[in-house]
């Protein structure tokens, strides 16, 4: 297992932590890192109703060709964003030692970061644009990539939040931005905008929630650069900075590929189902990084016995909570796009199908980078990424050439699934987390998993026709047969009794 980067040696003679000890540990840090999975769940489901509300306003003002900009704006953004701050906010976030003492060394360097980046790709945009397949997406991309600058000057005060499990304050900064932002782009595509409505709604929203963040962080704007701080945050960092850099090409090498093999039109049915699939990510994947990293550091530092024992009870628990949105994703796909955005938008669910598989891989291999994260193997986390990629830009590329936008999303789920998924799993095991109780745990969710998406599949037969029909009876009673299996016979009678003690004496 490779040394925690930047932390302070273990001592050799230290005892092992009795079990009793480490199971106290993991129930201290999981009820921080509760309250702070609570507020960020709260704020990325709000943010994700809007969002979701704001995108059919935006599907009904703009055509496919807008969104298909947009991708490839959000692309050229998205790439820089992964290594926009040089590895500092999670250098940050597990930091040995008084935050106070490295913030000034750390916030010179995410802002020299960020802004070098947005000078570099200023320059770049036309050609990055014009390899996309949309020369009109130039100016899209320096607007919205401006995003980025905002978040390198709050990086640290970002991290300061995490840190402390605050995540109250950084959910509240977070929503006041979206409102800005929403307000900002359904305005400007109102009045004709066309892609640029998206960027400068980002932009304008991303600079009001880092307005707040800096006030809330409470932490002393100071400026500084002590080589030895530098170095040890660098050393963190940018292995980490590297291998989330390779993930931010995993996430949008199929937009440039795409809009360059298919055009902007395509692209942008292409991003719907992207988005569509993105939803459970954002929403539960978000929240579980925000504290996900702070909760495996702490768990790391006081004892690795306390981290296996939480990975083993975080991965069932979330397979069990993506499986099933998976399973309708991918089964009710069509009643489920044209329900939401209408007729014109149906092609996008041959790809959602898919996507909803690479979804469920991403959420497990998220988790996987964050506990590398957290135990200082940042060189793992760049060669799992590296070696994804490698793989998935060949097949992407294969894929779109083949069977279109279809052929693109098929090939991004077959490597998820017979590489991604293994090259996380070893990692872990390289790495020293003991990963073998989880099996037994994983056969309920995925055997309720397969006998959803039987249900559902014949129920949509049964009830073609009506998308919401559709979603209502297929969907609802494959979720109420994964539930039956997944669920233990003892939690449904115990939640059958409180129910039954609900309903009055006089209706039973």
């Amino acid at each position: 297992m490779e040394d925690r980067q930047g932390a302070e040696p273990a001592r050799a003679d230290a005892e092992p932590a009795a079990p009793g000890a480490a199971t106290s540990q993991v129930g201290e840090i999981g009820r921080q890192a509760g309250r702070g999975l609570r507020w960020s769940l709260l704020g990325n489901l709000v943010m994700k109703v809007g969002s979701f509300g704001m995108s059919l306003v935006l599907a009904r003002l703009l055509v496919p060709e807008d969104f298909g900009v947009f991708a490839i704006a959000l692309a050229a953004s998205q790439m820089v964003i992964h290594i926009n701050d040089a590895g500092i906010i999670a250098a940050t976030v597990q930091w040995r030692g008084r935050l106070e003492e490295m913030a000034p060394t750390a916030t010179v360097v995410a802002i020299v970061s960020s802004g070098l980046l947005y000078g570099i790709f200023w320059m770049i945009a036309p050609y990055f644009a014009q390899l996309s397949g949309s020369e009109e997406a130039t100016w899209v991309i320096r607007v919205l990539a401006a995003t980025n600058v905002v978040y390198g000057l709050t990086a640290v005060r970002s991290a300061a939040l995490l840190r402390r499990f605050e995540q109250d304050k950084l959910t509240k900064a977070n929503l006041v931005g979206f409102l800005v932002n929403a307000t900002v782009s359904i305005s400007l595509a109102a009045g004709g905008a066309g892609a640029f409505s998206f960027a400068w709604g980002q932009l304008a929203g991303a600079s009001v929630t880092g307005v707040l963040v800096v006030a809330f962080a409470r932490l002393r704007i100071r400026f500084g650069l002590d080589r030895a701080v530098a170095r040890r945050l660098l050393v963190f960092g940018l292995p980490l900075c590297v291998s989330l850099g390779i993930e931010g090409v995993l996430l949008n090498a199929d937009s440039v590929i795409v809009g360059n093999a298919l055009g902007p039109t395509l692209l942008g049915l292409y991003l719907l189902a992207f988005n569509i699939s993105s939803w459970v990510p954002g929403l539960i994947g978000t929240a579980v990084r925000y504290v996900a990293l702070p909760s495996f550091s702490r768990l790391a530092e006081e004892d690795p016995k306390s981290l296996s024992l939480g990975v083993q009870r975080a991965v069932p628990l979330l397979l069990s909570i993506v499986l099933p949105i998976a399973v309708v994703m991918g089964t009710l796909a069509p009643a489920l796009v044209v329900f939401l955005y209408g007729e014109r938008w149906a092609p996008s669910a041959e790809v959602l199908r898919f996507l909803a598989i690479v979804m469920t891989v991403r959420m497990l291999t998220a988790l996987a980078f964050d506990v590398l994260a957290s135990l200082g193997a940042t060189k793992a986390t760049v060669w799992l990424n590296l070696g994804w990629a490698v793989v998935l830009v060949p097949a992407l590329m294969t894929g779109a050439r083949v069977d279109g936008i279809r052929g693109a999303a098929i090939g991004h789920a077959v490597v998820a699934v017979l590489v991604a998924l293994p090259l996380a799993t070893l990692a872990l095991h390289r790495a020293g987390v003991v990963l073998a109780p989880i099996a037994p745990a994983l056969v309920r969710p995925l055997l309720g998993g397969v006998l959803a998406a039987a249900v559902m599949t014949w129920l949509a037969q049964v009830v073609h026709g009506v998308p919401l029909v559709q979603l209502c009876v297929a969907g609802g009673t494959g979720l109420l047969a994964f539930i039956l299996v997944v669920v233990p016979q003892a939690v449904l009678r115990q939640l059958g009794g409180r129910v039954t003690e609900l309903i009055p004496a006089r209706s039973r």
